[in-house]
């Protein structure tokens, strides 16, 4: 039986868990002791800090892992990358995590490589902001080092910018802030997997937010309506900012814009699967990938199996920021054409929703015709 280390034990990380024992590996999970659900569902439970490399490499060594792996978190891949690369097993390496989780270093790659980015400025505590002097309103401040819309702010002018680094700097965990144009047009993420070098696409994503100042997702639909043509010039802009950024194994997860002349601009990739049910829910049920699946045979040495089963024509989640958004889960549940796929448990509405992390819920749904779904999404 193989052994396989999951860094995480949240319920993001509970798909993966649970496929790996639908695989017959062996599950060794770490995570702080917090109660979550995958403290439960482990075969081992270590309660071990994710950030605590060389604690979480030492028991990985003594444990003789065959592979180690996590989904959607940037600050469980840089341990993921470590013990992978101190132990010789299947990743991407430290240099390549260095640009896929820092927004900075992601930006220098892009610049050098070559690939379609926008301008950014890196601000800490002793930056002169005389170096933001030319760049154009509204720009977007947001931490280097941190996902799931936190600390992300639009500004629309000067007088808001030194409230916005502030914040921005106290989300992150080296305490610096990127300041970057704004980029215009419509948002969506691209979900691969990459096998010793070479990439698929598995599915595009069209993405929904609240827009300025905080752009929270509000939800997520695939496929995106794009064009044949259009969906190859994404695949191809994408396949080489991976290559820039030196991802060769695993999940990755790209975040674009398109603005209204077929213009394409990167935001940002992570070399992991996407969180917000993307990755581990959509790109299953409207291609029969099993996405979760593919990240534990890669882990592990394996070729990704690209088998593809059944699966809809479209799929959407919608999360939850107040009642309107329950009183359209009412009306889908009776929608024709419409198949409900699943529902979270509904969070107290106690607190006004700040990022991805904050939000009440979300519910999952499905219809063969791509156009039925996208104007629920709509409402």
């Amino acid at each position: 039986m193989k052994r396989l280390a999951i860094i995480g034990a949240s319920y993001l990380q509970a798909p993966l868990i649970q496929k790996a024992k639908d695989l017959e590996c062996e599950t060794h999970v770490f995570a702080w002791a917090a109660d979550d659900v995958g403290e439960k569902m482990a075969d081992y439970f270590y309660p071990i800090s994710i950030i605590e490399k060389d604690a979480i490499l030492q028991k990985c060594q003594e444990i003789g892992i065959d592979g180690i792996c996590t989904i959607a978190s940037d600050l469980a891949a840089i341990t993921v990358n470590y013990v992978a690369e101190k132990m010789g097993l299947p990743g991407n390496g430290m240099r390549c995590c260095e640009k896929s989780t820092n927004k900075h270093k992601m930006r220098e790659a892009f610049a050098a490589g070559g690939d379609p980015s926008p301008k950014s400025v890196l601000i800490g505590p002793e930056t002169d902001l005389s170096v933001l002097e030319g760049m154009q309103y509204p720009l977007i401040v947001k931490p280097t080092d941190r996902s799931g819309s936190r600390g992300i702010t639009e500004v629309q002018r000067p007088a808001g910018l030194q409230a916005a680094i502030v914040r921005a700097r106290e989300q992150s965990f080296e305490k610096m802030a990127l300041v970057e144009e704004f980029v215009t047009g419509q948002e969506y993420s691209v979900e691969c997997v990459s096998y010793q070098g070479q990439h698929h696409l598995l599915q595009i994503t069209l993405k929904y937010t609240t827009g300025a100042p905080m752009y929270i997702e509000t939800g997520h639909m695939e496929p995106a309506p794009l064009t044949a043509s259009m969906h190859d010039r994404v695949r191809d802009v994408v396949f080489h900012a991976l290559d820039t950024l030196e991802i060769r194994n695993g999940a990755s997860h790209s975040e674009l814009k398109i603005d209204a002349a077929g213009n394409i601009r990167l935001i940002e990739i992570g070399g992991r699967m996407g969180g917000d049910c993307i990755g581990s829910h959509l790109v299953r049920f409207t291609t029969g990938w099993d996405f979760v699946g593919m990240v534990v045979q890669i882990a592990l040495g394996q070729a990704p199996d690209m088998t593809q089963g059944p699966h809809y024509g479209a799929c959407g989640v919608r999360f939850i920021f107040g009642a309107q958004d329950l009183e359209k889960r009412e009306a889908l549940r009776h929608a024709p054409g419409i198949t409900m796929l699943e529902e979270s448990p509904i969070d107290p509405m106690d607190h006004i929703v700040t990022d991805s992390s904050t939000r009440f819920g979300y519910y999952i749904f499905a219809a063969e015709d791509p156009a039925c779904l996208c104007t629920w999404m709509e409402k």
